[in-house]
């Protein structure tokens, strides 16, 4: 099936509101089989959105628009829709009586104004919207599935599960079968990744591979296509095979689960527990450690000792050694690793200290400049890094890079 989305008003275009409907409709829609092969935006104008929708359903099964159903002048998008499929636009009666129970049932008077949103094209078929005003409704125009919803994100997403991805299943070609598989890695460049990957679609028919940056973290895509969810299945599982034997020291991640629940993951796994003492960072790890639900089965405790007194005071790092090494260095991240092991009796403790900038560096420790540490009970150990970038960018390398490390030692044990 090929499908098409419409997004629809002039906020969009302007940049006044940006449209993360488009990507939530063409990720539901991946995930049950049928790519999006196009996306259109325009403006709230009642002849373009006719030329777009005919041009659209002159080329796909399948369009799914959003926006422009409301009760304002501006939203125009029914009677475009009656315009592209030659319909009468008519007051829908059971989108009034609908309409009328929702104001009703809230103890509120319907504002005449709100009557215009039942004035739907001639013969569609609703699609309910149980949280807001505005009807959805689909017809067929060119052998085309026209959906129309609105553009509320809140109101969209319940259409979109509760009606629209049914009415898609029942309609898609059963025997041509779209499966996606997605593995996250981290320590290498997209150009480098690609490269090593070159050939992976190589007799391989059905198989597409896409890369996406989420610094600094890059995914690599897999897209089998196919007759039949058993052969599609032995596609991907055999391309993904074939990126874990040329890539595998990099993946840190599969499946859309984050490093983030990956490193969860392995903490339950191992039943061991941590701590964490951060200066450049900021409180950056363990805010990512926190974000996953049931993290203090493992994590004890977290300091943010951004000044050298609170590494002294908190950490028992010696004051000598700050003065002789300084606080960005080696050993100021290994003391600081331990301190924060003792202080809460963790089996690991990591511990990161560093440049972040834009200020503050110099030739011998320019902005970049992190040290790392790591001690458990066998030790511990420190390594230096030089990242690059924004001071945003590197507290946050700096954090995926202390992830990897947790993520590589939990691998050990």
């Amino acid at each position: 099936m090929k499908a098409a989305l419409l997004s629809i008003g002039d906020e969009l275009l302007l940049g006044e509101t940006v449209d993360t409907n488009a990507a939530v409709i063409a990720g539901r829609l991946y995930g049950v089989g049928v790519a999006v092969r196009r996306q259109l935006t325009v403006g709230d104008d009642e002849e373009a959105i006719a030329e777009a929708l005919d041009s659209l359903a002159a080329e796909h099964q399948l369009v799914i628009a959003t926006g422009g159903l409301g009760p304002t002048d501006d939203d125009v998008t029914a009677r475009a829709a009656a315009q592209a499929s030659g319909r009468r636009l008519v007051l829908h009666e059971e989108a009034l009586a609908r309409l009328q129970d929702f104001f009703a049932r809230r103890g509120r008077e319907m504002h005449p104004a709100n009557e215009r949103q039942c004035l739907l094209p001639a013969r569609v078929t609703l699609v309910p919207n149980p949280t807001g005003t505005a009807s959805g409704f689909q017809l067929l125009h060119r052998d085309c599935l026209l959906i129309f919803l609105p553009g509320v994100p809140g109101e969209m997403v319940r259409m979109l599960e509760e009606t629209v991805l049914p009415l898609v299943l029942a309609r898609r070609d059963e025997s041509r079968v779209v499966r996606t598989r997605q593995l996250t890695l981290f320590g290498v460049s997209e150009a480098e990744i690609g490269a090593r990957l070159t050939g992976l679609t190589v007799a391989r028919p059905g198989l597409g591979v896409a890369y996406c940056v989420d610094y600094p973290l890059v995914q690599v895509r897999l897209r089998g296509e196919g007759d039949g969810s058993e052969a599609v299945q032995r596609l991907l599982d055999g391309a993904a095979a074939e990126v874990r034997e040329r890539l595998g020291e990099h993946i840190v991640a599969e499946d859309g689960e984050s490093i983030d629940l990956a490193v969860a993951r392995l903490f339950r796994e191992k039943r061991v527990s941590l701590a964490l003492a951060e200066s450049c960072t900021g409180g950056l790890i363990a805010k990512r450690i926190t974000d996953v639900a049931g993290s203090s089965a493992y994590f004890l405790l977290g300091a943010v000792t951004y000044a050298n007194g609170a590494k002294v005071r908190l950490l028992d790092v010696p004051e000598e050694l700050l003065a002789a090494k300084g606080a960005v260095s080696a050993e100021v991240a290994m003391a600081m690793a331990k301190g924060a092991r003792r202080l809460a009796g963790s089996d690991l403790a990591l511990a990161v200290t560093g440049i972040a900038g834009p200020e503050g560096g110099d030739a011998v420790k320019p902005v970049g400049t992190v040290f790392i540490a790591l001690a458990d009970r066998a030790g511990c150990t420190s390594k230096e890094y030089r990242f690059s970038g924004s001071r945003d960018q590197i507290r946050t390398v700096t954090a995926v890079t202390a992830l990897d490390w947790l993520r590589r030692r939990l691998l050990t044990l």
